[in-house]
């Protein structure tokens, strides 16, 4: 059972009261929370369920398998049998933990497994709850409570009710808000049923929306001011006019908390910085008041109604959103000191909690407490295969509290920045490195590695040029024959941002040495996936051996993250040298590692290489989707992986939709160093389609030197064809000549499929400028022939299309128009609509009858059935997001469906055209207000 909605709905009541009538039944129950802490830790909400409901461990009599409970419940170490042997692999490791926790849940006498907040929950918790609904039978059922807006795209959670087994009962739960007869009784029942006037009700719901917590806080409150009165025999508010309620929950709150007692307030506090259930003794360790003192005020904490009070006597926050109130109000000096107080008491357990020990002594600012815990923490989270919550542990450290340099270095260096989610998870630890660089006194060696790291995350957030200077500047410092030279001359090596000869790239990865044997593994493996990459990006064949050098598969999560972006890279180099299988085959390889070993932010920058390659390879369907979900999310996607999506999404749009949205997404992704060749040439061609000829030299005069110059020949791929059409269209051709020798000469023998039909291309453009068209003609169906064997099928195409248009230049219409016709079906089916109806115009304008293929049909200046739906709902006056939640699809695209239907209906804006489709008849007049323009 899903039960999801916002803070304050009623979840957990609901919650409650089915437990309530399911212990009524005999029908026990196991209830967890997950905690809204930075970092989650492991399995945190299962262990806690897990460990209240058993009384008894010897008592289950557990087999052998339940001794990988051991480092979860060092507590029963007496009880449980001995550990089993370590695994390498992390995934049979958590699958044996997860068959554990199974065996456990099968002999207590218990039916129900509950776990609050679950958008809160760690990606270990999701996936054991995703194994534990596939299990037959189901030892338990399971109830979840979330919000919905919390939980991340890609999260597991929400495969619990997409992917569960044909034979699972899933029961999805929405309570709603209230309305105003429903806010009455709501009230009435606070105030022993008295009647509540419907004034009083309606003002009060007006600033509540109906939320059952606002609703119930706002009237505690109220009562606390001697707000309400009794009039007429029911209950009403004094002077509606006069008073207003505070417009938040918090706001609420608080006001209720300051009018407690000092002592009170500072056991709520202590509550709030403790943040979960916690037993007495600790509670009172925290406030540090005198125990006499404590025992009455703790009572009249008690008594608020914000705290309450479990059968175990764990004391929490009745709810999340009061907790979250009262922290935010504690005095920045008593949090400090509370935090301390709680890291100082945790840490006296028996078994002490690492993960909220961590957290503790970082927000109490005892640095070396905080980093001794965060790194047992982060290593815990490793053992168990969670690498994202490994990294988000040591990121939180870093970029919070002040470290020394060393130790700033050594966990930096961690970081696996790709497991992080967000757009930007580098600048705060940018920050906090230049801080040590600039506040500690310092070795130059010390100097050196603390900069060489800024130079490092500099290059790995995009910033490419600042990055190489600071490894510059690092480098004759560094210690020779350590891991962090070799580094910094293989990231000077690749070939990134301003251009530069080749052959200054190269020299930076001779003088970097092989990893020597004295280097630690996860470094060498390092150092051998960048060098392979630069390589590749260097256009050296050299770069496939050291390729294949990289594994296919390593058992332990931090080298499966290495791996998998080593794959990934390489995948993407594949694909700009045309060698379209093995892309495949290491994105594939890159997937796997990544789902394997729960690497779940990487699946994204997967997502984007595959989409690229699926563009040149044809594989068009889904594929707007597929970009346009990447490109939405521009919280949890990096900007390099976004501006990949928006780069395939423009060239799609050029292809088969509109031109101005191509415009934009191309405009965005040349945001990206890695991106902005290939979306500068796509616009270029764009231009010269249009005959702007000037527009086309302009944007490929910036990156000449740069595609075309000194620099890799894999950078030209895209590139040269369409500078080479701009130079011989402006009549430069000596120019234009000089572009195919720079590649020619760049090129060589090198197997690159992809540069090769390239240069075959730019050839044939050359020709054909020139005069020799029938040269032209036969260049142009050699590329065509090439880019088919890749296979690139719209760029074949597209040239065979320029061959028949030189046949047609020199009279051979009897073979140039039924191949012309024959390519425009080809391009039909395929998706590009736009360059079919081009073809299909030109010949028409010939008298040449044609029919179109099996593809997509084309509907000239009708509304396709899809523009015919939007069109529908814009009459309705839905936003374009209201739109796209309806349909199931992206903004993006419904965007791009209103402007082609604006086109097709000759209007210029959202409102005309719904007048216009409605006096059409094309969609009924259903009597709803306008569309709004956006």
């Amino acid at each position: 059972m899903l039960i999801e909605g916002e803070a304050g709905i009623g979840k957990t009541r609901l919650l409650r009261e089915f437990l309530a009538s399911q212990a009524e039944r005999g029908r026990h129950a196991l209830v967890g929370a997950c905690l809204e802490l930075r970092v989650p830790y492991t399995l945190g909400a299962v262990v806690d369920a897990v460990r209240d409901g058993v009384d008894n461990v010897a008592a289950l009599r557990l087999s052998g398998l339940a001794g990988a409970l051991r480092p979860l419940f060092p507590e029963w170490a007496d009880d449980l049998p001995a550990a089993p042997e370590a695994l390498e692999d992390a995934t049979a490791a958590r699958h044996r933990l997860f068959r554990a926790f199974v065996e456990v849940l099968g002999r207590l006498d218990v039916a129900v497994l509950a776990l609050e907040d679950v958008h809160w929950a760690d990606e270990a918790t999701l996936e054991f709850l995703l194994f534990l609904v596939s299990r037959r039978p189901q030892p338990v059922s399971v109830v979840l409570t979330f919000r919905r807006d919390e939980v991340p795209s890609g999260s597991p959670l929400l495969r619990l009710s997409s992917r569960l087994p044909s034979d699972a009962r899933p029961v999805r739960l929405t309570p709603g808000p209230l309305d105003v007869g429903e806010t009455a009784s709501f009230i009435s029942s606070m105030l022993a049923g008295g009647h509540v006037s419907n004034e009083f009700a309606a003002f009060l719901h007006a600033r509540t929306a109906g939320v059952p917590l606002a609703v119930e806080e706002s009237v505690r409150l109220m009562h606390d001011r001697a707000d309400l009165i009794r009039r007429d025999g029911g209950w009403a508010r004094r002077r509606l006019d006069r008073i207003e309620v505070p417009p938040t929950i918090r706001d609420a709150m608080l006001e209720r908390v300051q009018r407690l007692g000092p002592d009170t307030r500072t056991v709520l506090y202590a509550a709030a910085v403790l943040s979960g259930p916690a037993d007495h003794a600790t509670l009172l360790a925290v406030t540090g008041l005198p125990q006499e003192r404590f025992a009455g005020q703790s009572a009249e904490a008690l008594g608020s109604g914000l705290l309450r009070e479990d059968k175990s006597g764990q004391w929490s926050f009745r709810h999340p959103l009061a907790c979250y109130a009262v922290y935010d109000a504690i005095p920045a000096g008593d949090r400090r000191a509370m935090h301390l107080r709680a890291g100082r008491t945790l840490q006296r357990w028996p078994v002490p909690p690492v993960a909220q020990l961590a957290r503790h002594f970082r927000l109490a600012g005892d640095a070396e407490a905080a980093c001794r815990y965060t790194e047992e923490a982060a290593d815990l989270c490793l053992q168990s295969g969670d690498v994202a919550t490994s990294a988000l542990l040591i990121h939180s450290l870093v970029a919070t509290v002040p470290l020394p340099a060393g130790v700033l270095v050594r966990l930096v260096t961690k970081i696996q920045f790709q497991a992080l989610s967000g757009s930007d998870p580098y600048s705060a630890v940018i920050a906090s490195l230049r801080s040590a660089l600039a506040g500690q006194v310092l070795t130059p060696v010390e100097q050196a590695s603390v900069r060489f790291q800024i130079g490092r995350v500099l290059m790995v957030a995009g910033e490419i040029e600042a990055g190489r200077g600071e490894i510059l500047t690092a480098i004759a410092h560094l210690p020779p024959g350590s891991a962090e030279q070799a580094r910094a001359r293989v990231l000077l090596a690749l070939p990134l941002g301003n251009a530069r000869p080749v052959r200054e790239h190269l020299r930076w990865l001779e003088e970097a040495p092989p990893p020597a044997r004295s280097m630690a593994s996860l470094d060498r493996l390092h150092l051998s996936v960048e060098r392979a990459f630069a390589l590749l990006m260097l256009g050296e064949e050299a770069g496939w051996a050291a390729a294949r050098e990289i594994p296919d598969d390593v058992p332990e999560p931090r080298a499966a993250s290495i791996v998998a972006i080593g794959h990934t890279n390489v995948g993407e180099e594949a694909t700009r040298w045309g060698r379209y299988e093995e892309a495949r085959a290491r994105l594939a390889k890159a997937r796997a590692l990544a789902e394997r070993h729960q690497l779940l932010d990487y699946l994204d920058s997967i997502a984007s290489s595959q989409a690229h390659l699926d563009w040149f390879t044809g594989a068009w369907s889904g594929l707007a989707e597929q970009t346009a979900r990447l490109l939405d999310d521009d919280s949890g996607v990096r900007l390099k992986d976004r501006c990949e999506a928006a780069l395939v999404a423009g060239l799609l749009q050029a292809a088969c939709g509109d031109r101005e949205v191509a415009e934009e997404r191309l405009a965005f992704a040349g945001r990206d160093d890695q991106q902005r060749i290939e979306a500068v040439a796509a616009l270029a061609q764009l231009c010269l389609r249009d005959g702007d000829v000037d527009e086309a030299l302009r944007l490929t005069d910036q990156l000449a030197e740069t595609a075309v110059g000194g620099g890799p020949w894999s950078r030209a791929v895209e590139f040269a064809p369409v500078r080479t059409a701009a130079l011989a269209a402006a009549g430069r051709l000596g120019a234009a000549a000089e572009v195919v020798n720079a590649l020619d000469g760049a090129l060589g023998d090198r197997d690159a499929p992809a540069a090769q039909a390239s240069l075959v291309l730019c050839r044939a453009i050359l020709a054909e400028a020139d005069g020799r068209r029938t040269d032209a003609a036969a260049l142009f169906a050699r590329a065509a022939t090439a880019w088919e064997a890749l296979p690139r099928p719209y760029d074949a195409l597209l040239a065979r299309e320029r061959s028949a248009r030189c046949l047609l230049a020199e009279g051979r219409d009897e073979t140039a128009l039924p191949a012309l016709s024959d390519i425009a079906r080809a391009l039909s089916e395929l998706g590009a609509s736009r360059d079919a109806d081009r073809i299909l115009r030109f010949l028409a304008g010939k008298g040449f009858a044609v029919t179109r293929g099996r593809g997509r049909p084309g509907y000239g200046n009708r509304l396709s059935p899809r523009e015919l739906e939007v069109a529908r709902l814009l009459v309705e006056g839905l936003t374009n997001r209201q739109i796209a939640d309806t349909l199931g699809v992206s903004v993006q695209t419904i965007a791009s469906q209103v402007k082609s239907a604006m086109r097709k209906m000759d209007v210029t804006s959202r409102t005309a055209l719904a007048v216009r489709v409605v006096e059409s008849g094309l969609v009924g007049d259903l009597d709803q207000r306008p569309a709004r323009d956006e």
